[in-house]
């Protein structure tokens, strides 16, 4: 298996209702991308502030294996998802690793 990370860093131009329904789309990639055993979105509660840099959402997406972690960058509704992102995202972490 192998986990998947993603860290959001948005612009003054994302709202409480866009950050919502960012979420709700996060939630359903399990549903209609395959391969994915595990997913996890939430928006970041660290207490640790200065720690943030401004990355206040996270998502955690584990796959069953490499090639479908390979197949999820391309699937349209991965695509989709990241273009709808292009006005107000300033910055992206992906972390990517295998399970043992």
């Amino acid at each position: 298996m192998y986990d998947h990370l993603v860290f959001f860093k948005f612009n003054d131009s994302l709202t409480p209702v866009r950050e919502k329904e960012l979420i709700e789309e996060l939630k359903a990639f399990k549903e209609i991308i395959p391969g994915i055993v595990e997913l996890t979105v939430g928006i970041n509660v660290t207490e640790e502030k200065e720690k943030v840099q401004g990355y206040t959402l996270g998502l955690r997406v584990t796959f069953k294996d490499k090639d479908a972690l390979d197949k999820y960058g391309p699937n349209t509704a991965h695509q989709n998802f990241v273009k709808s992102l292009e006005e107000i995202i300033e910055d992206i972490i992906v972390v990517d690793y295998p399970l043992s």
